[in-house]
């Protein structure tokens, strides 16, 4: 097992791993533009970055973060935006790999959104550790 750094390369495969999490939740529309998210990813300004989990040579699934900042804690910590790993290679530890190179990069927080109801994650994210933040609701604005 592994855990690194995407590379260009990889562009395909994080799309087609962002894609798949999509239809395993249930959104089998979702369709991203290859050559926008290689910018987006490997451009000149990048706007995030992606680890990459393999397992026996085949990639096997990926975090996608960027940097945000906490203005009470005054130090920088990781959004996750997306964390998955395809079904065929759950159970190996690499979830745990990937949220364990996260940790190493930050001495801020690490924090993220999941779904309501999903009993397995949120047993998984309390194994390592990891605990919900009360009081708090998430709200998005759209163009």
């Amino acid at each position: 097992m592994a855990v690194r750094d995407a590379e260009p390369g990889d562009i395909g495969e994080i799309c087609a791993l962002i894609e798949e999490h999509a239809r395993y939740e249930g959104n089998d529309e979702l369709r991203l533009d290859r050559a926008d998210m290689a910018r987006h990813l490997f451009g000149p300004d990048p706007k995030a970055w992606v680890l990459m989990a393999e397992h026996g040579g085949q990639v096997a699934g990926m975090a996608f973060c960027n940097w945000n900042f906490s203005t009470w804690e005054a130090r920088p910590g990781i959004w996750l935006d997306d964390i998955f790993v395809r079904p065929e290679f759950r159970r190996h530890g690499l979830g745990g790999e990937l949220l364990a190179e996260l940790r190493k990069r930050t001495a801020g927080r690490i924090e993220w959104d999941m779904q309501e109801g999903n009993d397995r994650a949120a047993a998984f994210y309390t194994q390592l550790g990891a605990e919900p933040v009360p009081g708090w609701i998430r709200y998005r604005w759209r163009p």
